[in-house]
Formats: structure tokens, C-alpha cells, sequence
């Protein structure tokens, strides 16, 4: 069952010392703004909540993981300040991400796009099955994965983000994207990968929760000004969905 809020839905169940967050929309589990800044939130609650010493990231349904940012809201900006804080959507979750104490495994069931490889690429440990695949479709909307891009150059490497990026009408299957780091195992089948799933962050939540939250640290090290530069990004790419190019490009997709 997949949600019909049209806003959206976001639950958190805590057991065991994991925190499992599941997030949907009827529109591929996309985010439109308001589902971005409850996940941001959630995340920052969690970070201090002495309960918690995992947090699971994972979608509603058996199909897309997440098709990204709601392309609804895309087509209507209409001047730069809407355009920068549409982008900072993303940016704040992925801070959120970054500073949270608790360390954070994802869950990815299947397709992935944009805005949602900018958020598998932010948790720590990320298992899949193998419909995950990937794709960075923004140059080909005028645009780019500017946001995201910190965060998936950190996990997966420049090389991967550039043949990510520039070749923008080309899915990369989940074997791939574990080749490049993104995933850390891919399994044939949701059973297994929610078998797998249970199994590690069982054990991970058993583990000494101080050295559990110098871990996060240590992975995170040297990514301070991320804050300010995924501001920038925002702030980049919200100018940029104004320009002539990606008017024309997104009126194709006006109903």
C-alpha cells in the first residue's frame, strides 16, 4: 500500500533502538516541499532521542524509492527566492543527515532519481535490490544535481558523478552503483533485502551507542562548510530553472 495523501505521508517507529522512518507520495515517493521539511525535522529529533541509536531510511511500496523533488512544484516557480528555497529542500534534509548523531542505513527497493540518489548517497550504509537503479536526469531539463552533488561525490567519486551527470538519459543499475560505492550489497529479491536489513541494523543498534556516534563522526569528517555550499547550490540552481532553456524544457510537461 503507497499512500494517496497529496502532501504526502512520513511515519517513525522506534524498537530495539532502531528509529525506521518511511516516507511516500502517490507521485513515485517524490518529495514535494512540505514532506522535505518533516523529514528534516524528524532527522533532527532523532539525532538527540537517547531511544534511538540507528535510524532506517525507507519508502512506502514495492516500485520507486524515490522519483526526487515534486515536479509539480518544479514547473510553478516563478521568481528566484521560490526557486532557491524549492532547491533547499534537499540541501536541509541532506545537512540533517550529515550532522544527525545516529548513524543512518537506507533502504532502496527501487528506481531512484535526482533528489532521491542525493539522499541514499547522504546515509551511511545503503543495501538495495537490484530494480535500483539510478538516474541524474537535470541537465536534461536545463538544470543540474548541483545540491546533491557533494553528497554523491563524497560516496560514490567524482568519475561516477560526472558519468552520472552528463550522461542524464541513461539509467545505471543498482550493480553499478555498488561497484561505485553507492550501495554496500544488492539482493535479488525484497525478502531478502529486508531479511538483510534486519539482521544488520539489529546489530548495529546493539553496538557501544558513544562509539556509534564518533563513528558518524569520523565519516563525516571535513564536510563543515556544507551548509553554507549546499546553500550556494540551492541558490545556483533556483536561478537557473528560470532561464528561457528550462521554461521550454518543462512546458512539455504541463498538463
Amino acid at each position: 500500500m503507497t499512500t494517496s495523501r497529496e502532501n504526502g505521508s512520513l511515519y517513525t517507529n522506534i524498537e530495539n533502538k532502531i528509529a525506521t522512518i518511511e516516507f511516500g507520495h502517490p507521485a513515485s515517493n517524490s518529495f514535494p516541499s512540505v514532506l522535505l521539511d518533516r523529514l528534516e525535522k524528524e532527522i533532527n529529533q532523532l539525532s538527540d532521542n537517547d531511544e534511538v541509536n540507528v535510524i532506517l531510511l525507507k519508502s512506502e511500496g514495492e516500485k520507486a524509492f524515490c522519483a526526487g523533488a515534486s515536479f509539480n512544484e518544479l514547473i510553478e516557480i516563478e521568481d528566484l527566492a521560490t526557486g532557491k528555497t524549492f532547491f533547499s529542500g534537499f540541501a536541509k534534509v541532506i545537512n540533517a543527515m550529515r550532522q544527525c548523531k545516529k548513524l543512518i542505513v537506507g533502504r532502496v527497493q527501487g528506481k531512484t532519481v535526482g533528489g532521491g540518489v542525493g539522499l541514499v548517497a547522504a546515509c551511511d550504509y545503503s543495501m538495495a535490490t537490484d530494480a535500483a537503479a539510478i538516474k541524474l536526469s537535470e541537465l536534461s531539463i536545463g538544470i543540474g544535481p548541483f545540491v546533491i552533488a557533494p553528497a554523491v561525490e563524497r560516496k560514490m567519486g567524482v568519475d561516477a558523478l560526472a558519468e552520472l551527470t552528463l550522461a542524464a538519459h541513461e539509467w545505471k543499475n543498482a550493480y553499478w552503483a555498488k561497484e561505485k560505492g553507492l550501495y554496500a550489497k544488492v539482493f535479488e529479491s525484497i525478502k531478502d533485502l529486508d531479511k538483510e536489513i534486519a539482521l544488520f541494523t539489529e546489530k548495529l543498534a546493539s553496538y557501544n551507542p558513544q562509539a556509534l556516534v564518533e563513528m558518524k563522526k569520523i565519516l563525516w569528517e571535513n564536510t563543515g562548510n556544507w551548509t553554507g555550499l549546499l546553500e550556494e547550490r540551492a541558490a545556483i540552481s533556483g536561478e537557473l530553472v528560470l532561464s528561457d532553456f528550462t521554461k521550454k524544457a518543462l512546458a512539455k510537461f504541463k498538463k
